[in-house]
């Protein structure tokens, strides 16, 4: 067997680098720092900031209960739609418009499945339901509606001067679903029930487009 010997220079290079102190090793690059999972993220109310939560804030969101302003904007609102699909039902045989017709459609095809899902949440909760005609009587118009003699008045009424008033009439009465939105939002601890929240971001989005809509039809009118 052939031994290989290291030169002497060599060796006592060797020796000098095992016998170096920990402090004289070459430093090691440190470890980036457990960013942990990402931010949890909670859309704010209709014109308020998406805020990041804790994991145990989403927890407790998701046992979040209903309030009493919860129980009267679904109570009030579905009243509100109930008078919006009265007014839709007067439609068809007024107008000749088939704009005016398509409008119509949507609102009864909208706001009925959306009363049904009202009545479900109301229910579902042991909470009572409202009079079917508590909204024709004055004392229980929500904000925006038409009062008994308005609703009159427009089921009397045909042709141009029909489209005129329903338009005028329905873009404040969907202007006072936004207004009820807004109050929802802005009473304590209300509007955090899942359902509720999507229900009423939806009510004010659907509804601002058809204001606009609407909005642009009455104009057309009134060239």
């Amino acid at each position: 067997m052939i031994t290989r010997v290291l030169p002497t220079g060599a060796l006592a290079l060797l020796v000098a680098l095992v016998a170096l102190p920990a402090a004289a090793q070459p430093p090691q690059t440190p470890r980036p720092p457990d960013e942990g999972p990402p931010p949890l993220l909670m859309p704010g109310a209709p014109g308020k900031d998406t805020r990041a939560i804790t994991a145990t804030a989403a927890t407790d969101l998701s046992q979040v209960g209903f309030t009493k302003a919860d129980v009267a904007f679904m109570q009030g609102m579905i009243g509100h739609h109930r008078q919006a699909l009265e007014m839709a039902a007067l439609l068809p045989d007024r107008t000749s418009r088939d704009d005016m017709k398509l409008l119509a459609k949507r609102i009864e095809v909208s706001q009925a499945d959306e009363i049904d899902m009202m009545k479900e949440w109301l229910t579902s909760r042991g909470q009572s339901l409202p009079d079917e005609h508590a909204h024709h009587e004055h004392g229980g118009l929500m904000p925006g509606m038409l009062t008994p003699d308005e609703m009159m008045k427009l089921g009397l009424t045909t042709g141009v001067e029909f489209d005129r008033m329903f338009l005028e009439g329905m873009i404040r009465h969907h202007g006072g679903a936004l207004t009820m939105v807004k109050d929802l939002f802005a009473s304590p601890r209300a509007g955090q029930d899942s359902d509720i929240f999507a229900f009423a971001s939806d009510v004010e989005a659907d509804q601002q487009m058809e204001i606009e809509r609407m909005s642009a039809l009455l104009k057309e009118l009134r060239k």
